[in-house]
């Protein structure tokens, strides 16, 4: 029997537009319209990812005379047993989850606060982006004069209200780390607030009406409408802040140099100092192999715990 009207033989699916059954890959356009983006990550961040991991099991030091050899996972065992290498890593740590809690606390805050019908929002939200725009050598530039012992506008203060004779911040060994997380906390909080402000504005408003009319009261309403609503933002915000903030340099480099005594070497200046003052590269970018896989690891287990929590809740 042959079938009319181009109708398909029995027992064959066609698709809605005629196109045949099953899914089709990319295509020779496809590939060519998506290889401008491809290269440039390829060539710019996979390359020097899969050469700096190579480079981990490595002898390589600077010089040019210098013959590279593999060594296996020598740096790797050396590692364990570098005992300023995981102070730093802790310090880094308690860097990292210091501003990326007082961003997220602070950031929400303001964001609730630029929420709301001030007079000359539009100019509020303007001046609270202003620290985002700089770069971060002219923030460590800036507070570092902040935190000026003799100078300083900080210091000025508390001699003019009577508070002591002010004291150097930035070389103090129990003030030194305190000091840098509040200018981290600054320099941060901006991008959290644009975000969480993103989060809240598009939050039905239909639901807080009814909360209200409900009889919930400001904290209840934040706690079961605007909260869970937030949630998804805040995870993926506090998760790249982590890593962000994990990774930082330039900011603590302009401000302290990683002193005073190491009590702000994060992990990326101790791998900036023993591939560029030591000339030891092999063994910085097994440094950089074993933050990778740590940090990589705790941010499963805490979006991991995040996540379920939210789909218990």
């Amino acid at each position: 029997m042959t079938t009319t009207g181009g109708a398909a033989p029995p027992g064959r699916k066609v698709p809605r537009g005629g196109a045949p059954a099953g899914r089709r890959g990319p295509d020779g356009a496809t590939w060519f319209l998506v290889l401008p983006a491809l290269i440039p990550i390829l060539v710019l961040s996979v390359g020097p990812l899969l050469y700096g991991i190579a480079l981990a099991f490595t002898d390589a030091q600077s010089g040019r005379t210098r013959s590279t050899r593999w060594t296996g996972t020598l740096n790797f065992q050396d590692l364990l047993h570098d005992g300023l290498f995981w102070e730093s890593f802790r310090i880094g740590l308690l860097w990292a989850v210091g501003v990326t809690a007082w961003q997220f606390v602070l950031a929400l805050g303001l964001a609730l606060l630029l929420n709301t019908d001030l007079r000359l929002r539009w100019l509020a939200r303007a001046l609270a982006i202003i620290p985002w725009a700089m770069p971060e050598v002219v923030v460590g530039i800036m507070w570092r004069l902040v935190y000026n012992p003799d100078a300083g506008i900080l210091n000025e203060t508390l001699r003019d209200l009577g508070l002591g004779d002010g004291r150097d911040w930035l070389t103090g060994l129990a003030t030194a780390l305190p000091a840098v997380v509040l200018v981290g906390v600054w320099a941060g909080m901006p991008q959290t607030t644009v975000a969480l402000l993103a989060g809240l504005q598009n939050t039905p408003h239909e639901l807080h009406e009814a909360a209200a009319l409900d009889g919930a009261g400001a904290w209840r309403r934040f706690r079961t409408v605007t909260w869970p609503a937030l949630v998804p933002v805040a995870l993926a915000v506090t998760a790249l802040n982590f890593i962000w903030n994990f990774n930082s340099f330039a900011l603590v480099y302009v401000l302290t140099g990683g002193g005073p005594g190491g009590r702000t070497r994060l992990p990326m200046l101790f791998a900036y100092e023993e591939a560029f003052r030591y000339g030891q590269f092999g063994y910085a970018a097994a440094m950089g192999c074993v933050m990778v896989a740590v940090i990589s690891v705790v941010l499963a287990v805490f979006l991991a715990g995040r996540l379920k929590g939210g789909e218990d809740t």
